[in-house]
């Protein structure tokens, strides 16, 4: 039998149709569990194939659940992973938010490697309690749960400023350069579907005065450290007046309000945005003394964060979530734009 080399494995799997990767991914899923402690005979289901795959995990005789994640080949390092888990047992622990905790395999350690014979190299998997509560959707009254999250984020910005990180403590930077700059993480915006001519010079213009704002705003201990990142509606979990924080995979070093952002990602365009940002702002203030001048800069990481998922969009066109949004996002981008240059430009 002929062994494919590490390259060639690597090419095919990424130049696989969908459907073959979501079928390769289930294979390993159903390897990984075998490597906890877990009862024979759960189901494992496909929940989630972003820059990670999730599964939900459960025993169907006692009902019992967990989530299961695969990591990206390549997004992080193990230390990343690590150090992004370190985070969120702190968080926990100390009783600042509600998000799950992280499991031991069967040889103690919490970051698992996962073999399979499509794959060039291991994946990386953790396994998580499953914690209750359901994702809040974009049709329904939002305001009371974006003020809990409000004070949520604001325990978390607290938080950091008083925590002692391992020395090895190893997080990605999300700033300007890294974003839409030359540097970024999820590739370019140019690149983002749907692009043309008149979109690229609109977006473009919109790209310089992002980046002259940031430069003006700065980064001091005040306004940039250790942050969630993606509070998006999809990370979060309302169960009954609480609000449960989930996946901190994209944690790590940038603006403190662009944890205001994030929480209308994907939906930036729509009328109640600032009401609700409004909603949110009432409650990180309930915890933290924001000042004005950070407030006004909010428009700014809005922009910030829609361009930089219109790069997402067009360099994860294989996810569900980027298929699901496509040319329209992009399209929908055009007056925000608009109005973010008149309004700053």
């Amino acid at each position: 039998m002929t062994t494919l080399s590490t390259s060639t494995q690597r090419t095919e799997f990424a130049a696989s149709a969908y459907e073959v990767q979501v079928r390769l991914l289930a294979e390993l899923s159903h390897i990984a569990v075998r490597q906890y402690e877990l009862p024979a005979g759960c189901d494992v289901d496909l929940i989630n194939l972003s820059e990670n795959a999730t599964y939900k995990v459960e025993h169907p005789a006692t009902g019992r659940r967990w989530a299961l994640r695969l990591h990206r080949d390549g997004y992080h390092t193990d230390t990343a992973i690590r150090s992004e888990l370190a985070w969120q047992r702190d968080l926990r622990e100390k009783q600042i938010i509600t998000t799950p905790a992280a499991l031991p395999g069967l040889d103690g350690e919490i970051l698992q490697k996962v073999s399979h014979p499509a794959f060039p190299r291991d994946r990386n998997v953790v396994l998580f309690e499953w914690e209750t509560g359901s994702e809040p959707g974009v049709n329904e009254d939002l305001s009371a749960p974006f003020e809990v999250l409000g004070e949520v984020t604001a325990r978390m910005h607290q938080h950091v400023r008083t925590w002692k990180r391992p020395d090895w403590f190893e997080r990605l930077t999300w700033d300007f350069d890294t974003s839409l700059g030359d540097r970024p993480h999820w590739g370019y915006w140019r690149d983002g579907m749907g692009m043309d001519g008149a979109k690229q010079d609109l977006f473009g213009k919109t790209v310089a005065l992002i980046g002259d704002r940031l430069a003006a705003f700065g980064k001091g201990d005040d306004r940039f450290g250790l942050i969630h990142c993606d509070l998006r509606l999809a990370n979060l979990l309302v169960d009954g007046p609480s609000v449960k924080v989930i996946d901190f995979d994209d944690c790590g070093f940038s603006w403190l309000m662009y944890d205001a952002a994030t929480p209308v990602s994907f939906y930036e365009h729509l009328p109640e945005v600032p009401d609700l940002i409004q909603h949110w702002l009432a409650g990180y203030r309930r915890i933290i003394d924001l000042p004005q001048a950070d407030e006004d800069e909010i428009p700014t990481f809005v922009m910030l964060r829609r361009l930089l998922l219109v790069a997402w969009i067009g360099s994860h066109s294989e996810t569900d979530l980027a298929r699901s949004m496509g040319n329209e996002y992009t399209s929908q981008t055009v007056d925000l734009c608009r109005t973010y240059l008149a309004r700053f430009g």
